[in-house]
C-alpha cells in the first residue's frame, strides 16, 4: 500500500499551497522554489546523516536527470499560472499522469490493466470538471508550455521510480532534486531584487519549505516503491485537499460541476487502491499491473 503515500503528499502540497497564496504577496515564484529547496536540503542530509548515510552516490546521471526534469517543469508550471488562467494551467500539470501511462506502455514496455488506465482517465476527467479549464486562440503557446510540464512531470515522477528501485534511499532522491531546484531558483531569481525576509514573514517560507519537504518525501516512497499508475490515480488528491482548504480558509465557492469532479476524483482514488490487491495476485511475469 505504498501508493497511498501519494494521499499524503497531496495533503502536503495543498497545505504548502495555502502557504504560497500567503507569501506570493512578498516573495516572488522564484524566491518562494529558492528557500523551500533550500530547507529540504537540510532535511533530507539531517535524515541521511541519521541513517549513517551521506550523499554521495554512484548513480549521479539519473539524479541530474530528475533533478533537471522536475525543476523544468516547475519552470513551465510557473510560466503557464503567469500567463494563462490558474484553473487551465493547473488542468495541463496535471495531465502528467495520462503521460505517465504512455512512458509505461511505450518505454518500459509494460501492460497496464484496462481498468487502471480508465481510473487514471476518470480522475483526470474529475479535475477537469473541478478546475474548469478555460482557453483562447491568444493562449495556445502558453497552453503548450503548460501541456509540456505535465509530460515533464511524467519524466520526472519516471525517474524517481527509478531511482528508488535502483535502491537510492528517498532521502538522497530528494536531497538531490532539491539542489537542483536551488541552484536553478537562484539563477531564475537573479536578475530580480530580493525580497527582505523578516521575523513578520519568515514563518511563511519555513511552513512552504515543512510541508514542500514532507510532500517530496511521501511522494517519492509513492513512485518509488508504489505501483505507478495507483500512485498517479492518487496524485489527483491534491486537487480534492486544495478545493478544501480553499472553502475553508479563502471562503471559496464552488459550482454543482466541481463537486461531480471532486466525487469522480475520490471514485478514483478508491477504485485505484481496491485494484492493488487484485492486480498483486493477478501479474504475471510478462504482464505488470502498474
Amino acid at each position: 500500500m505504498h501508493s497511498l503515500w501519494m494521499v499524503a503528499a497531496g495533503l502536503s502540497f495543498a497545505l504548502m499551497g495555502v502557504f504560497v497564496k500567503y507569501a506570493s504577496a512578498q516573495f516572488s515564484a522564484a524566491e518562494m522554489v529558492f528557500y523551500r529547496s533550500l530547507l529540504q536540503m537540510g532535511v533530507a542530509w539531517f535524515v541521511l546523516g541519521r541513517a549513517g548515510l551521506s550523499v554521495k552516490t554512484a548513480r549521479f546521471g539519473m539524479h541530474v536527470h530528475r533533478g533537471v526534469s522536475g525543476f523544468v517543469s516547475l519552470f513551465m508550471f510557473f510560466y503557464a499560472l503567469t500567463t494563462l488562467p490558474v484553473a487551465t494551467a493547473m488542468t495541463l500539470n496535471y495531465t502528467s499522469p495520462l503521460f505517465l501511462a504512455l512512458l509505461l506502455t511505450w518505454i518500459a514496455r509494460e501492460r497496464p490493466r484496462r481498468v487502471l488506465l480508465a481510473t487514471v482517465g476518470l480522475g483526470f476527467v474529475g479535475a477537469i470538471l473541478l478546475l474548469r479549464p478555460t482557453l483562447t486562440a491568444a493562449q495556445v503557446w502558453p497552453a503548450a508550455i503548460g501541456l509540456a510540464s505535465g509530460a515533464i512531470s511524467a519524466i520526472a515522477y519516471w525517474n524517481v521510480r527509478e531511482l528508488v528501485r535502483a535502491e537510492e534511499p528517498e532521502a538522497r532522491v530528494v536531497f538531490y532534486f532539491a539542489l537542483f531546484a536551488f541552484l536553478g531558483s537562484l539563477l531564475w531569481m537573479t536578475p530580480q531584487i530580493w525580497s527582505p525576509v523578516r521575523l513578520d514573514n519568515v514563518g511563511l517560507l519555513v511552513a512552504i519549505g515543512a510541508f514542500g519537504t514532507a510532500g517530496q518525501l511521501a511522494m517519492t516512497r509513492a513512485y518509488g516503491k508504489g505501483r505507478t499508475l495507483v500512485t498517479a490515480a492518487l496524485s489527483y488528491s491534491g486537487i480534492v485537499f486544495s478545493s478544501a482548504l480553499g472553502i475553508v480558509v479563502f471562503a471559496d465557492v464552488l459550482p454543482w460541476p466541481a463537486w461531480i469532479g471532486m466525487g469522480l476524483i475520490v471514485a478514483a482514488g478508491i477504485i485505484a487502491v481496491q485494484l492493488q490487491p487484485g492486480a498483486q495476485k493477478a501479474a504475471a511475469p510478462q504482464v505488470t499491473s502498474d
